[in-house]
């Protein structure tokens, strides 16, 4: 959800030009919004967290990829980082606070070794982050620094859309979608395709292969939802824990 526009400014504008510019705006805000929903979604699963106190199998991964890569997409929206991207920082940082709860919440109701697991990852997470600022703001300036947060905020980008891949997995295994909520994977896609669109408006390829690739496995989530949706708490007895 990060981007770097290199497209030139050109003298002459049509009305073609307007147009893609009022596209490439509304879907920056469709953009934000989608995000906002995608980081709320996970509301309804930790409602059932806190009603069972126990975190079940869902796993905690997904939510500390997500935070990292909102922590990565603020910071690369700051002004001293790249320009007009305020938006940006803005819906990123309100993902990494409810993100941050998150994770909190999974790990006070995580049994212990998942716990462990969890914890050490969103140490890791933090120091990652810690470095990728330091490096940007001391060792970088200009369109360096822009270019380095700009890469790092796409790979993990992928990477936060990648980490549902094992509750796919799990679903297939089980024939069963009780551990992948229809809400996330929903938002998954809308959100991924909201921003590869205005990646691609803005020809801007920071934001169009990420989001792109987001968009492709939102809408695999969603078939697979599709394919066993009948099933859900089928396969409980067979579901290994997964962090």
């Amino acid at each position: 959800m990060s981007f770097i526009n290199f497209s030139s400014p050109s003298i002459f504008v049509t009305s073609s030009d307007t147009e893609i510019d009022v596209a490439h705006v509304l879907f920056g805000i469709l953009g934000n919004t989608t995000a906002l929903f995608l980081y709320l979604a996970p509301t309804i699963t930790f409602r059932r967290i806190i009603r069972s106190k126990s975190t079940e199998e869902f796993s905690g991964i997904p939510y500390v990829m997500t935070l990292l890569n909102c922590l990565l997409a603020t910071w690369y929206g700051l002004p001293f980082v790249s320009s007009n991207n305020i938006l940006l920082s803005t819906v990123n940082g309100t993902g990494a606070v409810i993100e941050s709860i998150y994770v909190m919440m999974f790990i006070i109701y995580a049994p212990k070794k998942v716990k462990a697991k969890i914890l050490l990852l969103f140490t890791l997470v933090l120091a990652f982050f810690a470095v990728i600022a330091l490096v940007s703001i001391v060792a970088l300036d200009g369109h360096a620094r822009t270019l380095f947060c700009g890469f790092a905020s796409s790979i993990f980008s992928i990477v936060m859309y990648a980490s549902p891949l094992a509750v796919m997995s799990l679903v297939i295994t089980t024939k069963s979608v009780e551990y992948m909520p229809f809400s996330l994977s929903l938002f998954c896609f809308l959100c991924g395709t909201s921003w590869f669109i205005f990646g691609f408006l803005g020809r801007d390829p920071f934001v169009a292969v990420p989001n792109g690739f987001g968009s492709i496995l939102g809408a695999l989530q969603l078939i697979v939802y599709a394919i066993y949706r009948n099933n859900k708490g089928e396969g409980d007895e067979k579901i290994q824990l997964l962090v």
